[in-house]
This record gives structure tokens, sequence and C-alpha cells, in this order.
């Protein structure tokens, strides 16, 4: 025993009296500003350009003399990007870079569980580490401003509050990879089709509380490593090179010590750039042919121009240094990072993450005598060119190579054949018949020569003696879809849809629409049909989660991350007449009125409420009790019981609103600022416990340019949507 304390004592001896042999920068155990200062200080001027644009498409060159390895970037958020040529946008060929593909960020908004938002970010980080990837690009935290956004199946809703207290989780998971998360795009960036030109004019309260809020959560709660700037304008300047948005908020108010991203060829000026507080440009020029012995890089507005404004005094040694100290800090924590896992690639864990997401997503969002989940069946009469539709490529570039993609086809198929049920399927319409993105194929056979017609009465034929029609339909990842650089052309289902939808539920009573999509979309047949299901791009998983819900093998627990209106001029960015996308000036005059709140305010009833989702089996919800009837030091602590009252074991979603009753500022009627996810067996009662903190109690005060907490009573109001409030309860502070 002796001898084995001895020994530990000369280890921990030996430990303390630690060297390392090498250059400071390059210990793993000193400091990490430390290394920075001292990489720095060995760097020429040259080299400390180069470190601050990239050098391929997708990377930053390192510094080779010192080992310091490159920084390779990858689009997300759903996934690992395909490799890409070294200076353009299109397929080498590899056939070694397939991933995983996880649902859309809506989908997992739509989960409204933190904790599958962690192992969401996680298995992501795995994947991106074993592909040697030091940053994914995402998540994506724009306000779900209009349905017609063509990106918004890459945020994560209308709801600050809730995008932000799910991207935290994911950014944790991913960054505990090594690999860094770049949160996008900041900020307001709602629109896509004219997405270089808008120039976004909002008024500063709705600036803070809705545009920057999930933001500042990423950076202060997340601790995210990497920010991204948003191609538009804001009050005039670009937000790649905006320095109230970088320099004053977020490097200056929130000490946001990470690196800020152009996103590509967003930066428009060497001097806007350098004084705005731009870090790292990326993309200027892709794919530019240059004459012989020139690199396009060396044009970069941070490449040479920045160099020569140095050289003549415009611009300061220490504005560059401070720009290299970022990316040398975020280089430390990822490419340079000794305890980093070597990570893992399409694996059944990282397959059952996504399938976990796809089911914890999916919405019921009407199911009139309860015709799911699917029972005592013979026949499926399965139509819709979405149910056999790969959507994995489409959208952008969040655009993936999956391992595989399982259709609701495939899945529906896999699941019948357990029980020997007949599936038969129709095409039923003809939509986009590409298949092939940025040299990525789907290897699938798209076109069709029958008319409209005809495919319409197949299908119908198909379905008159089936038990049930399980219709997959929606918007796909075509341009002016759900797609980057277009936006939607129009609020209705494309390749006339609802003239299909119509005609089946004429000869069948048993029909389901499963709807594909990452935005709201108007349902003119909604009366026609008993039962409506929300199934988003699910990725890898897609058809297997879908299968899972109809079947009944999964209960259904997912909630509307935004709300769907029943025209499309009862939202906010199109009401009156408003025009979108906007080229020049857009004006958010709808301020802190997003969503739901602007619903309330106007009293038009919505389609379908924010936070609305429906289960097979039903909650009910007891007292609310409070901690105190006074609020005290700005903290709240709500607690509600909540029972299965049916047979069904089943996950409810407790939304916490607050409403500020005796406010100077005109207020929302509600706000969300609490929620939890909680599975109950049948008859099963837990007590949901949600804390408020000082945040759910204050608005942005305009006059004093500050936050500002109002004494007051508070009405807390706690649901299972947005309009469907179950108990309230007040306190004053």
């Amino acid at each position: 025993m002796k001898k084995l304390i001895l020994f530990a004592l000369l280890v921990v001896a030996a430990s303390c009296g630690r060297r390392f042999d090498g250059p400071l920068y390059l210990d793993p155990e000193a400091d990490i500003e430390a290394r920075v200062e001292d990489a720095l200080s060995r760097m020429s001027l040259d080299e400390k350009i180069a470190a601050i644009h990239a050098q391929s498409t997708f990377s930053l060159p390192g510094v080779k003399k010192l080992g310091i390895p490159e920084l390779w970037t990858s689009d997300g958020p759903h996934g690992v990007r395909p490799e890409v040529p070294w200076n353009d946008w299109g397929n080498p060929g590899w056939n070694n870079d397939s991933c995983v593909a996880f649902p859309a960020l809506t989908c997992l908004a739509a989960s409204w569980n933190r904790e599958v938002a962690g192992q969401y970010g996680k298995a992501l980080g795995e994947e991106a580490r074993f592909r040697e990837k030091d940053v994914i690009l995402g998540p994506g935290l724009n306000m779900y401003r209009s349905p017609l956004c063509g990106r918004n199946f890459e945020y994560m809703g209308e709801d600050p509050y809730l995008a932000g207290k799910l991207a935290v989780p994911y950014i944790q998971g991913l960054q505990s990879n090594g690999v860094a998360a770049c949160v996008k795009h900041y900020a307001c960036n709602n629109e896509e089709r004219h997405r270089h030109k808008t120039d976004v004019e909002v008024s500063e309260r709705a600036l803070r509380e809705i545009y920057l809020s999930a933001f500042e959560m990423a950076v202060k709660e997340g601790d995210a490593w990497s920010i991204m700037a948003s191609y538009n304008l804001f009050r005039g300047t670009h937000c790649c090179h905006n320095g109230y948005l970088i320099n004053d908020i977020l490097k200056g108010e929130w000490g946001f010590d990470g690196l800020v991203m152009s996103d590509w060829a967003g930066t428009h000026d060497t001097k806007e750039a350098v004084l705005g507080g731009l870090d790292v440009e990326f993309g200027t020029k892709v794919g530019k042919k240059m004459p012989a012995g020139e690199s396009v890089y060396d044009i970069y507005y941070l490449a040479n121009p920045y160099k020569e404004g140095i050289l003549s005094g415009e611009y300061s040694m220490e504005g560059l240094d401070e720009r290299v100290r970022r990316v040398l800090r975020l280089t430390f924590k990822t490419a340079m990072n000794p305890d980093k896992p070597y990570g893992s690639m399409c694996t059944p864990e990282h397959l059952a993450v996504a399938r976990k997401v796809a089911q914890e997503g999916i919405v019921l969002l009407k199911n009139d005598n309860d015709v799911l989940p699917l029972k005592k069946v013979r026949k499926i009469s399965v139509v819709g060119e979405n149910a056999y539709k790969k959507m994995c490529i489409g959208g952008g570039s969040s655009m993936l190579k999956p391992v595989y993609e399982m259709s609701p086809l495939e899945g529906i198929c896999e699941r019948a054949a357990k029980d020997g049920i007949e599936v038969v399927y129709s095409r039923g319409y003809v939509g986009d018949t590409t298949t092939v993105q940025d040299g990525i194929c789907s290897f699938q056979k798209l076109a069709d020569d029958r008319s409209k017609e005809e495919l319409i009465a197949e299908a119908v034929e198909n379905s008159r003696d089936a038990d049930y029609v399980i219709y997959v339909g929606g918007l796909n990842k075509s341009l002016y879809q759900d797609c980057e650089n277009r936006d939607r052309l129009e609020y209705g289902l494309p390749y006339e849809q609802d003239e299909l939808i119509a005609a089946l539920a004429e000869v069948n009573p048993n029909l389901t629409v499963v709807i594909i999509s990452g935005n709201a979309v108007a349902m003119p047949w909604i009366e026609k049909v008993p039962s409506v299901l929300l199934g988003w791009y699910g990725g890898s998983e897609a058809g297997r989660a879908v299968a899972d819900i109809l079947f009944g093998d999964v209960n259904p627990s997912g909630k509307l991350p935004f709300t769907f209106p029943v025209n499309l001029e009862d939202n906010p960015a199109h009401y009156n007449g408003k025009t979108f996308p906007t080229r020049g000036k857009n004006y958010y005059e709808e301020g802190i009125f997003l969503g739901y709140r602007w619903h309330d305010k106007m009293d038009i009833k919505p389609l379908f409420a924010f936070g609305h989702g429906l289960s097979y089996t039903s909650f009910e919800y007891g007292q609310i009790k409070l901690s105190s009837a006074k609020i005290r030091g700005g903290k709240l602590t709500v607690k509600v019981p909540v029972t299965n009252a049916g047979a069904v074991a089943g996950s409810e979603v407790v939304q916490v609103y607050v409403r500020d009753c005796e406010a100077s500022v005109e207020m929302p009627e509600k706000q969300l600022k609490g929620f939890d996810k909680v599975f109950l067996a049948p008859g099963e009662t837990k007590v949901v416990t949600v804390e408020l903190g000082p945040d759910a109690f204050r608005f942005f005060d305009e006059k004093t340019m500050d936050w500002k907490t109002e004494s007051g009573d508070f009405e807390i109001l706690v649901g299972s949507a947005s309009d469907d409030i179950r108990q309230t309860a007040t306190a004053t502070l």
C-alpha cells in the first residue's frame, strides 16, 4: 500500500513539473489565449491576411510554417454536404461522401424536445468530425415571417423562444465533437428571391425581441463558436459588414469572442467589411476564371485590398490582429483540439436519431372520426408524387447525398408487409421531374407522359375500394418551392393537387392527407378531408417515421412551430396587399406582432395555431400552481399536473405563455416563455414544472435602449397550443 501511495505522489509531482519542449501555441494544456498570442506573434503580414479569407470554396489556409492546419467548413444544418471541387459548386464524383440525412430543422422545431435537439446536434457533429469538417454551417435561426420564404424549412419557426431553446442543445451537442456551429443568417434574412438587395427596416424593439433573441441565446447559452452574417441589408448596410449588428450588439453587448464569417459572396466592400467587424470572407467570386498565375482569392475584399490599406495606414494592424485571433481561437477549439473524437459516419445510432427526430416532429393536424391510426386494414391506396420522390438532393446549399432515403411509400409498404396488407400506388400528379442538383442524382424515374385526367382517374379508381387512402403530397425542394435563392409564388399547393385531393375525398371517407413541406400551405379542401398529417422533410428515415405514425406504432407528439393562416393575406408580411419578396426597402410594419402574436392582435382565426398538434390519446390539465403570488427576483415557478386520460401512451407538450397585464407599451396577448415535453403512460399523471426567469417579464424599451421590467400583474397561461389554453393564474411583480 505504501509503495502505491509513493508511486501516486511521484506521478502527481511529475505532472506538476511537466515540461513542454515545443512552442507555446502547440501546447494543448496551455491557456488558449496565451497560445493564440504566441501563434499570432510568429505570423507575417501576408500570413495574417491569408488567414482571414478563403483559399477554396469551403476552407481557410491555416499557417503552413507553423503547422497550423487548414480550417474546413461544410454546409449543414441537416447533414454533412457532399464534397465539392476546390473552386466551384460541381460534383467531384467521390463515393465516400454520403451521410445520414437528418430531418429539416422545421421538423426538429416541431418536436419541442430539448433532449432530441441535443441528440441531433451530437450525431451531426460525429458525422462532421469523421468527414474532417471543423465548422458546420448551421443551425439557421431566422424567424418564420412569411409562408412564401423558400428557406423556411431550414429554420425553427416563428417564435424566438422556441427556436433559441432548441438551438442551444443542438449547438452544444455539435460542439462536443470539436466541430463548431456556425449560427446563421445574422440577421433579418426572411426572404430569398432578392436576398442581396432587400433592405430591412424594423423597429429596435422588434429587432431585439423577435429577430435577434434566438441568436442571443445561441451565443450566451449555447456558447456558439461562430456566426454567419446574412446577405440582406439592414438599415442601409449589408449585414456582412453592419457595424451596429456585429460590433455594437454581437461583439459588444453580447461579448461574443467567436468568429464572424460572411455568407458566401456576401461581402461587397473592403472598408465597410473592415470597419463593420467582419472577421472572415468566404465565397466571393467562386468559380471566377483568372489569368494564369493569378489567384481569385488574392482579390477578395479582405485580401490584397485590405493589405494595401494596412500598408498605407488606412487600416490598423490591431484590427487585423483581432481578426486573426478569432480564427486561431476557433482553430484551437476544432482542428487543433487534441480531445476531439474521431467521429463516426452513417451508423445505426445516427439513423436511429434521424428516425426519432422525424417521429417526434410529425404533427397530426386533424383526425376526425379517429381515422388514424390505421386499423383493420386489408388494402391501402397510396397516392401522390411525394410518396415516391426523394427530397434530400434539392433545396440549395442544404442538399445532401444520403446513404439512403426511405420514402413514405417504401416505409408504408415495409410496415404493411408485416401484417400482409395490400398496398397499391398511384402517382396522381406530376411535379418537377428534375433528378440532379449540383451533380448529385436521385436515380429516380420521374418523367410521366400521362395527362392530368389519366393520373387522377387511376388514383380515384385505385382508392374507391381501399380501406384507407393515404395521399402524400405538398411541396418539394424545387425552385420556387422550398428552396434557397427562390421564394414560393403562391400559398396553394402546386401541380393542381387540390383537385386531386378533392376527387379522392369524394370516393373514400377514410382519407389521410400527408403534407411533405417546410412551410404552411393553403387547404381549401380541409372540410372534406378527415385526417391531415404534416410530415416535413424527414431525411433518411422519413418513410419509416411516417409509417410509424400512420400505423400507430408511435403516437404523434409534434406541435406546430409556426401558424398556418387560412389565407395568405392573414399573414402580417402580406396583410393589406403588401408585396413579397421585396427588392428595396422592406418595412416590417407589424413590429413585434409576428405569427400567433399577429393573429391574436388582429383577432384572425388561423387554420392551425402555433403549438397545435393532436395525439391518439387525450391529456387533462390539473390546477396550475405558482411558487408565489409575487414574482421574486424576476423568477417564478409554474407547476401543473397533466394526466393521460386515454388508453394509449403518449407525449404532451405543456406550453407556458405570459401576458403583461399593465405594460406602458403595447404588448402581445401572450408570448411563449416556457415549455416541457412529458411522456405519460395511460392513466399516468405527472407534475410538469417550468421555471420562468427575468426574461419572461421584460420588454425592450426604445426610449432607454435597454431591457425593462415593469411592476404589475402578469397572467400565466398554460395550454396545449396557443389557442388551447387550459389553465391560468396571475402573479404580481
